[in-house]
């Protein structure tokens, strides 16, 4: 009996991909965060998507009040160029003292 090998996956890891994933990086990738609307909410969210990328342009910042005012969604897009560097993106997000939910 004769033992042929596989062929090999097609969807192997290369500079602009991750093996266990189908996102093609680089990559616009939007991030949505919640917190309590108060000073220094946005310009720390600025901070932190400025040292995740560097080329991040704070005009491009969406914000959303919550029906009552309590709260504020800010949408901020970055320029995703790893799985790994969104995984630091989101701990370093969400173990932000101001941040309730990052998603």
């Amino acid at each position: 009996m004769t033992h042929t090998t596989p062929p090999a996956p097609s969807h192997a890891a290369t500079p602009d991909t991750d093996a266990d994933s189908v996102m093609q990086f680089p990559m616009a990738f939007p991030v949505k965060v919640m917190g309590l609307k108060q000073d220094g909410f946005v310009p720390a969210i600025t901070d932190i998507a400025k040292r995740f990328d560097p080329a991040f342009d704070p005009a491009t910042i969406e914000l959303r009040e919550s029906e009552k005012g309590n709260y504020l969604g800010i949408t901020i897009t970055i320029t995703a160029t790893s799985r790994a560097q969104l995984d630091d993106l989101y701990r370093a997000l969400s173990s932000h003292p101001m941040v309730k939910v990052a998603l």
